[in-house]
C-alpha cells in the first residue's frame, strides 16, 4: 500500500512553520532592547534621587551647625558636592539653597531649609525619545539649636 504525498511534503498533514521563530526574533528583540535601556535609565534615575536626597540631608544638617546665613551657605555647599562626589554621582550642574531663620535671637526656635538640585546625563543610554538630562531635587530642613548665639 503506498501513500499519497502531504502538502509541502510533511507526514502530518501540517502547515511548515520553519521561519517562523526566527522572525518572531527579529521583531521582538528591538522592543526588549528598548524596554531593557528603560529599566536602566529609570534604575539612574531612581538611585540618584536617593543620592541626591541624602546630600541634601547632609548639607541641612552641616548648615545648621553655622552661626550666619553666609557660612550656612558656604557649608551646605561644599558639603553637598562632597556628599554627590563621595556617592559617584556627577551633576552637569548643582544648585544649592539655603533658608534659614539665623536672625532669630537665642532661645527661639528656629531651623534651616536646603534644596539641592542636580542635573544628571541620560544622552548614554541610547534609548531614542529619552531627554539626555533629568534634573532631580530634594530638600531637608534641621532645627538650629536654640540656646546657642546665632
Amino acid at each position: 500500500m503506498t501513500r499519497s504525498p502531504t502538502p509541502r511534503g510533511r507526514r502530518d498533514g501540517s502547515a511548515g512553520t520553519a521561519g517562523s521563530a526566527t522572525l518572531e526574533l527579529v521583531v521582538l528583540a528591538p522592543a526588549l532592547l528598548a524596554l531593557l535601556l528603560l529599566v536602566v535609565a529609570a534604575g539612574r534615575v531612581a538611585a540618584t534621587r536617593g543620592q541626591v536626597d541624602g546630600a541634601a540631608r547632609d548639607a541641612a544638617r552641616t548648615a545648621s551647625l553655622e552661626r550666619t546665613a553666609s557660612s550656612a551657605e558656604a557649608a551646605a555647599r561644599d558639603t553637598a558636592a562632597a556628599s554627590l562626589t563621595a556617592q559617584h554621582v556627577t551633576c552637569r550642574s548643582m544648585t544649592v539653597r539655603v533658608v534659614g531663620s539665623f536672625a532669630a535671637p537665642a532661645g527661639a526656635p528656629a531651623a534651616v531649609r536646603v534644596t539641592v538640585g542636580c542635573t544628571v546625563a541620560l544622552g548614554d543610554v541610547g534609548l531614542p525619545g529619552l531627554p539626555g538630562a533629568k534634573t532631580l531635587t530634594a530638600d531637608y530642613t534641621a532645627v538650629l539649636d536654640t540656646y546657642s548665639g546665632r
